[in-house]
C-alpha cells in the first residue's frame, strides 16, 4: 500500500510542478512590460514557452496563449527582431563544382565549413536548390517565421 501512495504524491508532486512552471511561462508575467501592445512579430520564446502547456496540459496553454494574446505580452516589442537560437549572424560564400556535386560530396563540404556532420538523408532534411543571394535570403526568412 504505501508504493502506491508514494507514487501518487509523486505524481501530484509533478502535477504540481507542470502547472506552476506554465503559470510562470506566461509571456504576461514574463514581460508585464509589454501590455497593451495591439500587434506585431510573436515572440518565438513566449509562443514556445506557451505551446509546451498545450502539449502537457490542454487547458493551461490555452489559456496561456489567450492571456497573452489579450494582453499583448506575446508579440515582440516594435524595436525587437526575433533571433532563434544558434541563427547564423552572417553567410559565408563556399564555392564548389556544380557539375559533379553529390550528396556525398555536398556533406563532406558542410562538415569542412561548419564542423558539423549532417546526413542529406534524413527525413528532416530539406534540400533546396538556390541560383542568388536573393532567393538565399528569402529562404533563411521563410526558415525563420516557421
Amino acid at each position: 500500500m504505501q508504493p502506491l501512495k508514494l507514487l501518487k504524491n509523486t505524481a501530484v508532486t509533478l502535477l504540481l510542478a507542470i502547472i506552476g512552471f506554465q503559470a510562470v511561462s506566461c509571456g504576461t508575467l514574463l514581460y508585464p512590460e509589454r501590455k497593451g501592445q495591439i500587434s506585431g512579430k510573436i515572440d518565438p520564446n513566449v509562443a514556445i514557452l506557451n505551446g509546451i502547456g498545450l502539449l502537457v496540459f490542454l487547458v493551461p496553454g490555452v489559456i496561456a496563449f489567450a492571456v497573452d494574446f489579450s494582453n499583448g505580452t506575446i508579440y515582440l516589442p516594435p524595436d525587437k527582431s526575433a533571433q532563434l537560437p544558434h541563427a547564423p549572424r552572417s553567410a559565408k560564400t563556399v564555392s564548389f563544382d556544380t557539375q559533379t556535386l553529390t550528396s556525398d560530396k555536398l556533406e563532406q563540404i558542410v562538415k569542412t565549413e561548419t564542423g558539423r556532420d549532417i546526413d542529406l538523408r534524413e527525413q528532416t532534411i530539406e534540400v533546396t536548390q538556390l541560383h542568388t543571394p536573393a532567393q538565399l535570403k528569402l529562404a533563411i526568412d521563410h526558415i525563420s517565421r516557421d
